[in-house]
C-alpha cells in the first residue's frame, strides 16, 4: 500500500479552505439578516430594528453563493 501524502496534503487543505470560507459566508449572511443591538438604560440590550435593504440582499447573495457550493459539492459526488 502506497500513500501519495503530497496529495492527502493537497486534498486536506483545499477541504479546509473552502469549509472556512462557506462558514465564513454563512457568518455573513446570518449577520446581515440579524437585527441591530441597542443599549438601553438599564444596563439590558434589546434587539431593535429591522437590517437595512443594502445589508439584506448582501446576506442573501451569501446564502445563495453557500447553496450554490453545496449544490457543487452534491454534483461533484454524484457525478464522481
Amino acid at each position: 500500500m502506497n500513500i501519495d501524502w503530497a496529495a492527502l496534503g493537497e486534498v486536506f487543505g483545499v477541504s479546509l479552505l473552502v469549509t472556512v470560507g462557506i462558514v465564513g459566508l454563512f457568518t455573513l449572511g446570518v449577520v446581515g439578516t440579524s437585527r441591530k443591538a441597542e443599549a438601553q438604560s438599564d444596563g439590558t440590550v434589546a434587539a431593535t430594528g429591522a437590517p437595512t435593504l443594502l445589508a439584506r440582499s448582501g446576506a442573501y447573495a451569501c446564502f445563495a453563493l453557500c447553496a450554490v457550493a453545496v449544490a457543487y459539492g452534491i454534483h461533484l459526488i454524484v457525478s464522481g
